[in-house]
């Protein structure tokens, strides 16, 4: 009977705490100004371009690393990105990568800096939320062991990958052995 109560007792709690948890994750997504703003947990989301603005702010959020996987030649990049998360302590770091080739290599090197990033706070964008949705779907489920279908809600929330994006999700999944098939 004890023993049941306190089940029911941590339940109970840790319902409270996602609850509480997605509530302000929802508070700071209205808040950030970034198309497709995506928060996966407490410490990580992704999203589209973050204006000037709301990169100048992201500390107040608690983030602190942003990487950036939209080449610095796209039209609506921010120039001056690094300089407005270094003022706040935010480490900045850049992949870029191009929209028509993404590769393996790209994989690999979003997945080491999250790894390394595990502990804190980490926004990852691009232009629009496509690379970044679909990169960060690989950490998920090759990195994290999340279930594919749970993970891959965030993608199709965004887009449906196509062409090389779709090529690459579905050979990293292969070479995984982790069976699904985007949708």
């Amino acid at each position: 009977m004890i023993a049941m109560r306190v089940r029911r007792r941590q339940a109970m709690t840790f319902t409270l705490t996602a609850f509480m948890l997605a509530t302000i994750e929802r508070a700071v997504a209205q808040s950030i100004d970034a198309p497709n703003f995506t928060a996966l947990s407490p410490h990580l989301a992704t999203s589209g371009q973050p204006t000037a603005k709301a990169l100048a702010t992201l500390g107040t959020h608690g983030f602190q690393a942003v990487v950036y996987l939209a080449p610095s030649t796209v039209p609506n990049a921010v120039k001056e990105e690094g300089e407005l998360l270094a003022r706040q302590g935010i480490e900045f770091v850049h992949i870029p990568i191009p929209f028509e080739a993404p590769d393996e290599s790209h994989v690999k090197a979003l997945s080491a800096v999250l790894n390394r990033l595990r502990e804190r706070k980490v926004l990852v964008h691009c232009e629009i939320n496509m690379r970044a949705s679909t990169l960060v779907f690989l950490y998920r489920v090759i990195e994290l062991k999340e279930a594919p279908p749970d993970a891959y809600e965030a993608v199709a929330r965004i887009w449906s990958p196509r062409g090389p994006w779709r090529r690459l999700m579905v050979e990293q999944l292969a070479r995984h052995h982790i069976a699904f098939e985007p949708y």
